[in-house]
């Protein structure tokens, strides 16, 4: 027995050149991430117009705003849906195969994104109700798209540059993020030019222009745009060898596919291939003391470092606003009109992402391969827990308007090492180290423990960081332990993800199957081999 042999057909895609299919399904994955990131986060482009719209009150000094159990709603409910899909669609792609589930994840996000923008209701109860309905099952659908776009592209990668390609498909995010912004930057323009209004101050009513409901609804239904355009090219890549040898136990139609992706002759001996897929060691499933012993640590390690990374990067809306404020890039609320408003929250989320957002994620395609999974998902959390406590325990130094600037370019820097960081590598590793049979699975466990780790930072923090003093909390919030103590504990929530990295395996440059334990013996892995030339 030697347990470093592999099927040739899995060999021939570790060892294959960088090529035009990587790339082609680099942009097919991540046109999925780029939609999953634009429908999650440009809900927070049109909160403050929606409160202006269904929740104002006449004779109010301020503009509406949504009362905090809605904005809860509304923020959180696609997380919600995005857990569940994560969870669900990662088990139905180990038992369907990953191509058939992800054309389904894809209509899922087309229809609700569309349908997000169709909200309907005579009420404002009504209207907020619809678009939690249809966001939730956008989350569901957002939430398939993360095992299984970074399984596919596992799958599909030579194991030379894996890591970054897989990266890059995450980093999709971030333009995600940009677009939605550079959206509503345009869309708020051509409003406020074909409808101009009054500030508050001036005019309460007339500052909201009836036609202001239609921008929120155009800007949530243009995230159906992306995934719609890619269904067609989704459809027609074939499904992963690896899924098709190891899973479906079908070792012809995987060398069939794999000649036509690579472009080589590949042949493979049918009569000795029940022997290449029947080991019967390598067919206990999740719920195994084998599977226990084999991967129980790592799967500790990806779930509860990505819960941990991911409290962290959610809560940054607790100073988000506070730090747009300080810097003159969101004026007080009555100096607006409702959709100019939008325009400035548009201007600087596109600022942030392409300041920090973008770069981090880019910094780790380059340098995955180079450095490793482990140091840099080590270094990321490092610098996140420095840079956390460095705003934290000064914080009342920082909020005095002279070193604001200093708190920004601190703060840039916590998330630009998250993206150059765990956040990037949380959703490589798990898509690597674990059997084909239950890859898709466990890193749609592991997600989804992020996916919680996201619910309890941006609303557990939210109710945290409110003043202990409670004539200074936001409205209808109760007394929390203050931000500067949420900051400290962040802190720390950062040091325990440092310390959980050291169970994640590194898998830089090596095999799937090395890594999973799917390796076959030498009389079965030279059954398979690549013989001449191109077609």
């Amino acid at each position: 027995m030697a347990d470093n042999q592999q099927l040739g057909v899995l060999k021939a895609l570790d060892v294959a050149k960088t090529q035009l299919y990587h790339f082609t399904a680099i942009v097919i994955a991540g046109m999925g991430f780029f939609t999953d990131a634009y429908d999650l986060f440009c809900i927070s482009l049109v909160t403050k117009l929606l409160g202006r719209i269904y929740y104002h009150k006449i004779g109010a000094a301020k503009p509406g705003t949504l009362p905090p159990e809605v904005a809860a709603a509304v923020n959180g409910v696609a997380l919600c849906g995005t857990l569940m899909g994560q969870l669900f669609f990662g088990w139905l792609g180990d038992k369907l195969g990953r191509k058939k589930v992800y054309g389904i994840t894809l209509i899922m996000m087309v229809v609700c994104s569309v349908a997000s923008g169709l909200s309907f209701g005579n009420s404002p109860k009504g209207v907020m109700t619809t678009l939690c309905f249809f966001r939730f099952w956008l989350g569901v659908g957002i939430g398939g798209d993360y095992p299984l776009s970074a399984t596919i592209m596992s799958e599909y990668a030579n194991k030379k540059t894996r890591g970054a390609f897989i990266a890059a498909v995450f980093a999709m995010q971030g333009f995600g993020i940009l677009a939605g912004g550079i959206v509503a930057l345009i869309l708020s323009s051509i409003f406020d030019h074909q409808f101009p209004s009054p500030i508050y101050s001036v005019d309460p009513v007339g500052s909201t222009v009836p036609q202001a409901d239609y921008l929120w609804r155009i800007i949530l239904m243009v995230g159906a745009l992306p995934a719609a355009m890619t269904y067609y090219w989704r459809m027609k890549m074939p499904e992963t060898a690896r899924y098709t040898a190891l899973v479906a136990k079908n070792i012809k139609q995987a060398t069939q596919d794999m000649s036509k992706v690579l472009q080589v002759d590949l042949e493979a001996e049918e009569e000795i291939s029940e022997k290449v897929v029947q080991d019967p060691k390598l067919n206990y499933g999740l719920f195994s003391r084998e599977f226990l012993r084999r991967h129980g640590l790592p799967l500790l390690g990806t779930t509860s470092t990505w819960f941990l990374l991911d409290i962290a990067f959610y809560s940054q809306n607790l100073f988000q606003k506070d730090i747009f404020s300080a810097i003159g890039w969101i004026p007080g609320a009555a100096t607006m009109n409702a959709v100019h408003e939008v325009y400035k929250i548009g201007r600087a989320q596109t600022l942030i992402a392409l300041c920090s957002t973008v770069p981090g994620y880019w910094f780790t395609v380059a340098f995955i391969d180079i450095m490793g999974r482990f140091a840099i998902q080590l270094m990321g959390f490092f610098f996140m827990t420095v840079f956390m406590f460095a705003i934290a325990f000064p914080y009342d130094h920082w909020i005095k308007p002279d070193n604001r600037i200093g708190f920004v370019i601190i703060y840039s820097l916590t998330f630009f090492f998250a993206n150059f960081g765990p956040n990037a590598t949380t959703f490589v590793v798990p898509a690597e180290i674990f059997p084909a049979r239950l890859r898709s699975t466990c890193h749609g466990i592991s997600a989804a423990a992020g996916k919680a780790g996201a619910i309890v930072g941006a609303f557990g923090f939210l109710y945290a960081a409110q003043s202990k003093d409670k004539t200074k909390t936001d409205a209808g919030y109760p007394p929390g332990i203050g931000v500067k103590n949420s900051l400290i504990m962040l802190g720390v929530i950062n040091f325990v993800g440092m310390l959980m990295t050291f169970l994640v395996p590194e898998s830089k440059g090596k095999s799937l199957e090395e890594l999973s334990g799917e390796n076959v013996n030498d009389e079965t892995a030279s059954s398979v081999g690549a013989t001449s030339g191109r077609n």
